[in-house]
């Protein structure tokens, strides 16, 4: 169960946190989900597999980045995910981006929007990704003390 909760809580609150706000923005904030060229389903299913894999990358990252110490888990640690899942996020816009996956238009302004928002959006996956780490340290100290 210690593998299983140490991994899968913190992928599993940061995609659907990203997902979450990916629909918010896309679906609500911009309507931009009408002038989809695929069908829904296949967007909110691929979005699905792109949060989940962007959740796997922030949440095996930020183990790895603590088990060298690059990331200290009591010296603002849930700052220094936040930060971790900024740069991620600019790096999943410009790979967007590159491969034409943009939703913008190609304007400047919404270029700068598009990408401040994708790193707000995985700023808070990193976030999600703290609290599970921090969750599940919490919940093996527990279960250390009562084994004493």
């Amino acid at each position: 169960m210690g593998l299983q909760r140490r991994i899968l809580v913190p992928l599993s609150l940061s995609a659907l946190v990203m997902f979450g706000l990916s629909w918010v923005w896309h679906g609500l904030a911009l309507n931009d989900l009408r002038d989809l060229t695929i069908p829904l389903g296949l967007y909110i299913a691929l979005a699905a597999v792109a949060y989940l894999i962007i959740g796997a990358i922030l949440t095996f990252s930020i183990h790895h980045a603590m088990a060298n110490g690059w990331i200290d888990i009591r010296r603002a640690f849930p700052l220094k995910a936040m930060l971790y899942g900024a740069v991620v996020g600019f790096v999943v816009y410009l790979i967007a981006l590159v491969f034409g996956m943009a939703f913008t238009g190609g304007k400047l302004m919404h270029m700068v929007v598009d990408v401040l928002w994708q790193m707000v959006e995985q700023c808070l996956g990193g976030l999600m990704v703290s609290l599970g780490i921090i969750y599940d340290l919490h919940k093996s100290f527990l279960e250390n003390e009562r084994a004493k």
